[in-house]
C-alpha cells in the first residue's frame, strides 16, 4: 500500500490536480477583479464575487465546457489543499501557528469545494443558485446560527478570516511566497510586484469579509455576513469609493495573474 501510494503515476495526478486548481483559483479572481474594475471605470462589468464570475462564464460561447473544466480544477484545488493541510505538504510543523496555517488551507479547501458544487448547480440547472457571494455567506452564517454556539462559530469563523487576512497580506509584503516558487530571474522581476500586490489587497478583502461575520455573530444576524460582493458594495459606498473600488478590482485582478502564475511556477510536493 505505501509503495502504491509513492507511485510516480499518483504524484504526477496530484500535481496536475493542483495545477489545474491554481489556474482555476486564478481564472476566477481574474474574471472577479475584471469585472469589478470595469464596473468602476463606468464601462459595464458587475461588482460580484466568485459565483457571479461563474455565471458570467456560464454565458460565454462553450461556457458549460469552461464551466465544468473550471470546476474540475477547484476540485483539484481542493484535494491539494487538503493535502497541504493534513499531510503538511508545505513543512508548516505542528506548533502553533503551523496548525493555524493548516487550518485555514482545510477552510480554503471546503470553500473551493463549496464553489465547485456551486459551478456543478449552474451546468446542471439546479434551482436555487444564486450569483452574489453574499447569499454563500448568509447561507453559511445562518446554518451556523442553528448550530449549538452558533453565534460563537460565526464568530469565529470570522477570527479565522481575519487571521487568514493578515497573513495574505504579509505573505505579500513581505515575499514570503518566494520560497514555493520556482521562477526564473527574469521573470521575477515583473511578477512578484503583482503577486505581491494582489495577495496584500485579497488580504484585505478577508478581513472585511471576516469583520461582517463578526459583526453577524454580535447582532446575531446572518444577513450581516457578506462575501466579496459585499465589500465592493460597502467600499463603493465611502468616500472616494469608485477609487477604492478599482483599487481592490484591481488587486484581486492581480491575484488572479499570481494564481495563474503558481499554477506554472509553484513547487508541488505531492508526497503523502
Amino acid at each position: 500500500m505505501a509503495n502504491s501510494m509513492k507511485n510516480p503515476d499518483h504524484r504526477d495526478a496530484i500535481t496536475l490536480f493542483a495545477r489545474m486548481g491554481y489556474a482555476s483559483r486564478g481564472i476566477v479572481y481574474v474574471l472577479v477583479g475584471g469585472l469589478a474594475a470595469l464596473a468602476a471605470l463606468g464601462q459595464g462589468g458587475q461588482t460580484e464575487g466568485s459565483r457571479g464570475a461563474l455565471e458570467r462564464v456560464l454565458t460565454a460561447p462553450f461556457g458549460k465546457i469552461l464551466l465544468g473544466v473550471i470546476a474540475v480544477g477547484l476540485v483539484g484545488y481542493a484535494m491539494w489543499r487538503t493535502i497541504q493541510a493534513v499531510k503538511d505538504a508545505d513543512h508548516h510543523g505542528n506548533g502553533a501557528k503551523g496548525l493555524a496555517i493548516r487550518a485555514g488551507l482545510l477552510a480554503s479547501a471546503i470553500t473551493h469545494t463549496l464553489l465547485a458544487f456551486f459551478a456543478a448547480t449552474l451546468i446542471f440547472q439546479f434551482t436555487g443558485s444564486s450569483g452574489g457571494s453574499g447569499g454563500g455567506s448568509q447561507g453559511v452564517a445562518g446554518w451556523l446560527m442553528q448550530q449549538p454556539f452558533g453565534r460563537w462559530l460565526v464568530g469565529a469563523v470570522g477570527l479565522v478570516m481575519i487571521g487568514v487576512g493578515i497573513s495574505h497580506a504579509f505573505k505579500g509584503y513581505k515575499a514570503k511566497f518566494d520560497k514555493h516558487f520556482a521562477m526564473p530571474p527574469q521573470t521575477q522581476k515583473w511578477a512578484y510586484p503583482i503577486c505581491r500586490f494582489g495577495l496584500v489587497i485579497r488580504g484585505i478583502v478577508f478581513v472585511i469579509v471576516g469583520s461582517f461575520f463578526l459583526i453577524a455573530a454580535y447582532q446575531f444576524n446572518p444577513d450581516q455576513a457578506g462575501g466579496t460582493a459585499e465589500v465592493f458594495s460597502t467600499l463603493r459606498s465611502q468616500a472616494y469609493g469608485q477609487w477604492l473600488l478599482a483599487i481592490v478590482a484591481i488587486g484581486l485582478f492581480a491575484f488572479g495573474l499570481y494564481s495563474l502564475l503558481a499554477a506554472i511556477y509553484r513547487r508541488i510536493n505531492p508526497e503523502m
